[in-house]
């Protein structure tokens, strides 16, 4: 069996960093691959600005942010083009202020290729890569309790993002293999938002009525995510409460990592290659709040995983952790060859 079947996540995933202009730009990737990017998310570093998120799938003019539960936004001057290598710019202040510093990670779907999927109760509208493991879904709830839309992966998803788009009250949902949930927006602990069912087909609505995902005739967004060995990784740890922390076995160097503690309030943390490039990881963003970047200690990424280096919240002793992590590079490659720690 194949260490992995993608020799180069970067044809899939990639984080890009620049400094705004208040102009016009186009920001080009420097992966391995060309990456044209179909999920964009883009943070300003530098000062406090709402997390925005577009797709290809919607049009790049819609947007929502992840660090709120209000309804979805139209806009023509924040991404203006998904291209064949990266994206361009206008000049509104989310993306391209001038003296300011951006960070946006993006997702290759299906070039905004969709199509009508009818493995639900629900049809929905999909963009899917299987090979990643990534769906772009858009549907309009019926209200039924236990109503299921496709998703098109060809397996069962282990992460589903759920968004409301036309009302101001849709929290991000966030189900993790069926079996647990949180909340994207909120740095909560326990969430109480209800569960879904998973399979190699659908996705389950649940609860009729239930505002994250069901309100009849409301219109939503859904990104599934299915666990591709040597790229992603979808799980949990348990803190240990020491600076010599947890080792999360990965199978690659992680490219991301976001991490939330399911049993504390504590925020999304998101930290990647580019932020930081040497160890210790410790350039965060958080999903769930507009704050300028910080810098605390985070994580070793090393070459088949993650080491926990810190006592806060990330690592409360018999806490659990869950996260999502995006490869640099695999473990090995298919043809042998093993990545180089950082």
């Amino acid at each position: 069996m194949a260490y992995t079947n993608i020799d180069d996540p970067s044809a899939y995933f990639q984080t890009a960093t620049w400094s705004g202009n208040s102009s016009t730009q186009t920001i080009t990737n420097d992966g391995n691959s060309d990456l044209q990017p179909d999920w964009i998310w883009i943070k300003q570093r530098s000062s406090t600005q709402f997390h925005t998120v577009t797709d290809t799938s919607r049009g790049l003019t819609k947007y929502q942010y992840t660090n709120s539960n209000g309804t979805e936004g139209t806009v023509t001057n924040i991404v203006t083009a998904s291209n064949t290598d990266g994206f361009s710019l206008d000049s509104d202040q989310r993306g391209n202020a001038s003296s300011q510093t951006y960070v946006g990670w993006q997702w290759k779907c299906n070039g905004g290729t969709t199509s009508s999927n009818t493995d639900g109760d629900i049809t929905s509208t999909v963009q899917v890569n299987q090979d990643a493991g990534f769906s772009i879904i858009q549907y309009t709830a019926s209200g039924t309790t236990d109503d299921t839309i496709g998703h098109g992966l060809g397996v069962t998803p282990n992460w589903v993002i759920f968004k409301r788009r036309d009302v101001a009250n849709g929290n991000w949902d966030v189900q993790i293999d069926g079996t647990s949930r949180a909340t994207l927006n909120l740095s909560e602990a326990g969430a109480t938002n209800v569960l879904s069912s998973f399979s190699s087909t659908t996705v389950g609505l649940s609860t009729g009525g239930d505002a994250q995902k069901n309100v009849s005739g409301s219109k939503y967004t859904a990104y599934a995510f299915a666990e591709k060995q040597g790229y992603s990784k979808f799980g949990k740890y348990v803190g240990n409460g020491s600076t010599n922390g947890p080792f999360v076995y990965t199978g690659f160097k992680p490219a991301l990592i976001i991490t939330k503690n399911a049993d504390a309030t504590d925020s999304w943390n998101l930290l990647d290659n580019k932020r930081s490039p040497y160890n210790v990881a410790d350039k965060y963003l958080q999903a769930d709040n507009a704050n300028v970047e910080g810098t605390y200690t985070f994580y070793d990424i090393l070459s088949n995983g993650f080491k926990i280096r810190n006592t806060g919240n990330a690592n409360i002793s018999g806490n659990n952790i869950i996260y999502m992590a995006f490869a640099e590079n695999p473990f090995v490659t298919s043809t042998g060859i093993p990545t180089t720690a950082r």
